[in-house]
């Protein structure tokens, strides 16, 4: 090896060890008042609780749902809701009325038309859709069943078509693949708990979801914080285990798609958070723009300013790139690039940390 590739190596690991050391970063800016309504330096959430059927689901989509509740509450994150809640089904829309963040709708498809309308289309945060029930799919339709009449994927798709925003949208239903290919694009995450509209029984993925977005114990980078991509392997291993522990046959197998190529990545394709294969489309893999979708967070995280995320996302995709290139590359000419990618992001973690002092 010559010296310019030992220099390379160790600038490389200089930079890597920077990193290390001021890696421990939220997704929120800094604000002081939760549930506030700046919706520019500020997440947004909402949740759709859908038609439960059952008593028993009932109960099941409540607990789910007040855990994402909790998170947003615990995380300065705008939180809405939207659907059944039991007995008082009302209690949303009349609690809307009275606090003016949203005329009283008909229905609750009406309802969640209206937040999504009043959500700031150019905002620089993103915007959660988290939809927690049942699903069907029948030939090129899929919807999502509501108290009323039920929300279909082609809806969504006219509602956001406006957004530029980073949106996540997460579909916890049965026969909710199908979202994928409707919903993906630039800028786009969309999570779903099945692979295609045929796996129509009833999904256990929401409540390992729900369960793991802000517990510690899914931080598989332990960085000190939980990504969606690492609540998403997370949810989807402890489905898996489920139905091996009660060898039942798998009737669920979740898809993640942040690339906008319509086809979603499962879960057993990640080593790690690297998903360890290509897609044929020759894009890019996906769960690098979920693993930068962080909710929830340790104590001690400095939290990064919507400018200088934005600096580090871009960054990062381009380190992502490289890797995918290194094998087409020479040695000097890899890590002369990956130079001039992790100094910069060293840097940007050095002045987070600076700023939080």
């Amino acid at each position: 090896m010559n010296t310019n590739s030992s220099l390379r190596i160790v600038l490389f690991i200089v930079a890597v060890s920077s990193l290390i050391a001021n890696s421990q970063t939220t997704e929120n800016s800094s604000a002081t008042a939760p549930n506030s309504t700046n919706s520019a330096t500020q997440q947004q959430m909402i949740v759709v609780t859908g038609a439960p059927g059952t008593e028993e689901y009932g109960e099941l989509f409540s607990t789910w749902a007040h855990r994402w509740k909790v998170v947003c509450q615990s995380n300065n994150i705008a939180f809405a809701a939207v659907g059944w809640d039991g007995a008082n089904h009302d209690i949303k829309n009349q609690e809307a009325a009275a606090d003016g963040t949203a005329e009283a709708a008909s229905n609750d498809r009406e309802r969640l038309r209206q937040l999504i309308a009043q959500a700031d289309p150019a905002a620089s945060e993103p915007l959660w859709i988290v939809l927690i029930g049942h699903g069907t799919s029948y030939q090129e339709v899929t919807k999502f069943n509501l108290v009323g009449p039920d929300v279909a994927a082609d809806d969504f798709a006219a509602w956001l078509k406006i957004m530029t925003r980073p949106v996540v949208l997460v579909h916890c239903g049965a026969s909710s693949g199908p979202f994928i290919k409707k919903l993906s694009g630039p800028n786009r995450i969309v999570v779903t708990a099945t692979n295609s509209g045929a796996e129509q029984n009833f999904a256990r993925f929401g409540e390992y979801l729900s369960a793991a977005i802000a517990d510690l114990a899914a931080d598989l980078d332990h960085d000190n914080q939980v990504s969606l991509l690492e609540a998403y392997l997370t949810a989807a291993a402890k489905v898996g285990a489920f139905y091996q522990e009660d060898t039942r046959l798998t009737t669920e197998h979740a898809l993640l798609d942040d690339n906008g190529d319509g086809l979603g990545t499962p879960a057993d394709f990640f080593v790690g958070i690297q998903a360890a294969v290509n897609t044929k489309s020759g894009e890019a893999v996906d769960g690098l723009r979920a693993h930068q979708m962080t909710l929830a967070a340790g104590p001690n995280v400095i939290r990064l300013s919507p400018e200088l995320r934005a600096e580090r996302d871009a960054l990062e995709v381009q380190i992502e790139a490289l890797r995918q290139q290194k094998a087409d590359l020479s040695e000097d000419e890899y890590y002369d690039r990956l130079e001039q990618l992790l100094l910069p992001l060293a840097r940007l973690y050095a002045a987070a940390e600076e700023t939080a002092e």
